[in-house]
Order: structure tokens, then sequence, then C-alpha cells
């Protein structure tokens, strides 16, 4: 806002004229008599007096005129005569109040924006600690690659109960009863923790999940992600990485003078009930069906060192492994044979 104090006729104006009239006036007026009239300095000086005097008198006279305005705003109320300064004062105020509210709505909306914010924050934060948590339990049956599948897969979490086609790997130590004798307790399960963090590894790396241990034995199942159809493939590179695993371990150990072991893998493709199975205290999520069954009855039959499949196991990856006819074995509870088939590394 534009200041009115430069007007003549406010406080600050006649202010001015005074000190005008005081101070400039009578020295011009002096100094054009004594030019022009030639009037003698002593007389000069005493007209110099005069004319001050009488510029104190009129300057007096207006000041005092503006006092008793100012004295008059203690008494009575602001009216609009007042002299410019008070207006230019109550103006000031005005836009001071008018900014003052315009910070004031400005800070509630900024207040209301972080509340938001706050919120949103909250939200982000509750999720972010549920998929850490979610995240956690995953890594404990699969590998990091399929729980960042599994948690960005568009088609929903694999935790449903479904019927679908997997495939089911065991994997055995041979022998083991009688290894176990002849080794102290501490160094079996030594042992067994050995073997199974490399194999777990190599299972999580070919998009399979940890099923179970069973003692000696551990389950893997592939095929967890609906889009992809690959569970048959990457089941026997799994196996087949196993066994090269299995054989380098082995390497080790006969150098450091320790037991030494082979293992043997059964593998079966077929359909199955995926799910969650036990009780509202446990829970494991399992695979249920004929085809566990004779992947569980491949792996008795396979020897050291051998990978046995089932006859939809070769059909999927057929032409991707060397593999050979094992023969034909009979499963309880299946009237017909099941062909078999060995894979060659």
């Amino acid at each position: 806002m534009k200041s009115n104090c430069q007007n003549p006729n406010s406080f600050y104006g006649k202010t001015r004229a005074v000190l005008v009239l005081w101070g400039i006036i009578p020295f011009l007026l002096i100094i054009y008599l004594l030019v022009c009239e030639k009037i003698r300095l002593i007389d000069a000086a005493t007209l110099f007096f005069a004319l001050a005097i009488f510029s104190v008198m009129v300057g007096l006279s207006l000041l005092r005129r503006s006092a008793d305005k100012l004295v008059n705003l203690s008494s009575e109320p602001i009216q609009i005569q007042l002299p410019q300064e008070i207006n230019d004062i109550a103006g000031n105020i005005n836009s001071v109040y008018k900014k003052v509210n315009e910070v004031n709505r400005d800070i509630k909306e900024q207040t209301i924006q972080l509340m938001i914010y706050a919120r949103d924050l909250s939200i982000s934060y509750r999720k972010m600690k549920e998929e850490q948590e979610l995240r956690y339990r995953l890594g404990r049956y699969v590998g990091e690659d399929l729980v960042e599948k599994l948690i960005n897969s568009k088609d929903g979490m694999f935790l449903e109960n479904e019927r679908k086609d997997v495939t089911i790997l065991f994997a055995d130590i041979r022998s083991f009863s009688i290894l176990a004798e002849r080794m102290s307790a501490e160094d079996v399960v030594s042992m067994l923790n050995q073997f199974f963090s490399i194999m777990v590894d190599i299972i999580f790396r070919n998009n399979g999940i940890l099923d179970k241990f069973v003692g000696d034995q551990l389950m893997a199942v592939f095929a967890l992600i609906p889009s992809e159809n690959t569970h048959a493939y990457d089941a026997v590179r799994t196996a087949v990485e196993m066994l090269d695993a299995t054989e380098d371990l082995m390497r080790i150990r006969a150098k450091q003078d320790q037991e030494t072991f082979m293992i043997g893998i059964g593998i079966n493709t077929g359909s199955g009930i995926v799910g969650n199975v036990g009780s509202e205290n446990r829970m494991d999520y399992t695979v249920i069906g004929d085809s566990v069954n004779v992947a569980a009855r491949l792996e008795q039959m396979a020897g050291g060192g051998e990978i046995i499949i089932g006859e939809q196991t070769y059909r999927q990856t057929q032409g991707l492994f060397r593999m050979r006819k094992k023969g034909e074995i009979y499963v309880k509870n299946k009237t017909e044979p099941v062909i078999c088939y060995e894979v060659l590394r």
C-alpha cells in the first residue's frame, strides 16, 4: 500500500512547511535585501530575527492545530477526517490483518496436507512392514528371486488352495543309517546342515520351493506361478546341479578325512492339490496327491548318484537332457505300472 505521508495536509507535510518557514525564507529575504536594496548589515540582522520570530509563530500555530487533532484521538472514535498518517496506519493495519488471515488460511491448508501426508506415510509404513514380514516368511521356503515374482504376481498369492500341475522332487542320502552309526550326533547334525544348505540354495536358484525335511530326505515343489510352465525342466536341472554339488562337497570332506556319501533323486510331474494343511496352531504349505507318492517311490528306486524321473517329466523335458528308459515300477493304489527314465549327466 502506498503511503500518503508526503501530502502537504499531513502532519509530516505541515512540519516540513514549518521548517521551511523557519530556516529558509528568512535567509533568502535577508540576502535579497542586502544585494538589491543596499541596507545595512545591522538592519538586516534586526529584520532577520523579526522574520524568524514570525516564522516560528506561524509554524507553532500549524503544529498546534495538528497536535490538537492528535489529542482528540484519545477521547473520540476514529473518524474518516483524521490526518493522513492515521489513515495510513489504519490502512497498514488492515493490510497486515488481511495478510495474517491469508497466512493463517495457508497454515491450515498446509496442516491438513501434512496430516494427509502423515496418514499416507503410516499406511505405506504398515504395508512395508507387512511386505517385509511376508518376504521373511517366504524366504524360509523359496529363494529371493521367486519371492519377488510371487509378490509382484498379478494372479494373486500362491498360498491359495488349488489343484494344479506340479513337479515334485525327493532327494535322500543313501545308507544314511549306517553312516550315522559311525558318527557322533554333533557330526551328523553338522553334516546334514552343511548338505541341506547347499541343496536348498540350488532349489531356490531354480524357482523351487522347499516343502519339508524328513530326516536325511528333502522334498521340493516346482510350479508355483501359473504363467510359467517350465517346472519339469527346473526340477531336472535342480537334480543335476544337486548331484554335481554333492560330488564337490564329498571331495572336500574326503580331503578333511570326513565321512562321505551319495544321494538318490526321484522326480515326478502330475496333478496335485497345493495348499495349507495342518491345524490352527501349525500349518504346512505342501502338495497332496498321487504325483507325490510316485515321486517318493522313484526316489526310493534311485541308487547313489542317480536321477529317476516319471513319464510326464520325461515328456516335458525330452530333448533337453540325455535320458534313457529305466523300466516300469508298480506304485501302491495304481493298477498300471509307471514308466520311469534315468537322467544321464
